[in-house]
C-alpha cells in the first residue's frame, strides 16, 4: 500500500552509522484495518479505505456502524483512502502494520498544523513592522498601507492581511526514513512535521527512492 494512518507521538533523536546525531519525529504508524476496497471495475481505480484508532460505536453514526460491520472491522476513529502497490492484493478486514514500509528510504508526510488562533500580520507573514523611533512607537506592529486611493478605491484580494493562523493541511515531501520498528508500531523520519503531538498524520510513499 502506498501509504497508512499514524498518530504523532513526538520528538527524539537517535545517532545514524556514522555516529551523527539525528532529531526525527516518531510516528506510531498502524496498525490500520482495511475497511473498503476500490476497484477498477467498480470505481475506475484501485485504492483501499483503512482506518485507524479506536472509538466507541455509540459516537458513529448508522452507515458509518453498517460501512464497519461489512468489513468486520472494529469501529475506528478516522478513515483514509490510499492506493495500492503494483500486483498488491487485500482483503477486507486485514491489518496492515508498520511493516510495510520497510525498505522505503523517504516518504511524504501530511497533517494538520498547530492552530493560532486570529494574530497580526507581523507574526502570520513575517512583515518587519513600522520603526520605533522618530514618531513610530505607536505603529510597531501595524500592516502599513494597505490599499490604493481612487483606483481601484478597495482592497485588492489576496492582500496579506492579520487573520487566522494555522489549523491547515500541510505536507512535508522527501522526509528521510530512519528506521523503522514493527515491534512498536513505529517509523523514525528525519526532521520534523505538521501537528501537535498526538495529531493524526497521513505517511505516504515518496517518488523519491535515494
Amino acid at each position: 500500500m502506498k501509504g497508512l494512518i499514524g498518530k504523532k507521538i513526538g520528538m527524539t533523536q537517535v545517532f545514524d552509522e556514522t555516529g551523527m546525531q539525528v532529531a526525527v519525529t516518531v510516528v506510531e504508524l498502524g496498525p490500520c484495518s482495511v475497511v473498503q476496497l476500490k476497484t477498477e471495475e467498480n470505481d475506475g481505480y484501485e485504492a483501499a479505505q483503512v482506518s485507524f484508532g479506536t472509538q466507541k460505536e455509540q459516537r458513529l453514526t448508522s452507515p458509518l456502524k453498517g460501512h464497519y460491520k461489512k468489513a468486520k472491522a472494529a469501529p475506528a476513529r478516522i478513515l483514509k483512502e490510499f492506493f495500492l502497490d503494483e500486483g498488491e492484493e487485500l482483503e477486507l478486514g486485514q491489518t496492515i502494520d508498520a511493516s510495510n514500509f520497510e525498505g522505503v528510504n523517504f516518504v511524504d508526510v501530511t497533517g494538520i498544523s498547530k492552530g493560532r488562533g486570529f494574530q497580526g500580520t507581523v507574526k502570520r507573514w513575517n512583515f518587519a513592522g513600522g520603526r520605533a523611533s522618530h514618531g513610530g512607537k505607536e505603529a510597531l506592529r501595524v500592516p502599513g498601507s494597505i490599499g490604493q486611493c481612487t483606483s481601484p478605491s478597495r482592497v485588492v484580494k489576496g492582500k496579506k492581511m492579520s487573520g487566522h493562523m494555522g489549523s491547515t493541511r500541510i505536507t512535508k515531501q522527501n522526509l528521510k526514513v530512519i528506521g523503522i520498528r514493527p515491534e512498536d508500531n513505529a517509523i523514525l523520519i528525519k526532521g520534523s512535521i505538521a501537528g501537535p503531538n498526538g495529531g493524526y498524520v497521513e505517511v505516504r510513499k515518496a517518488l523519491k527512492k535515494a
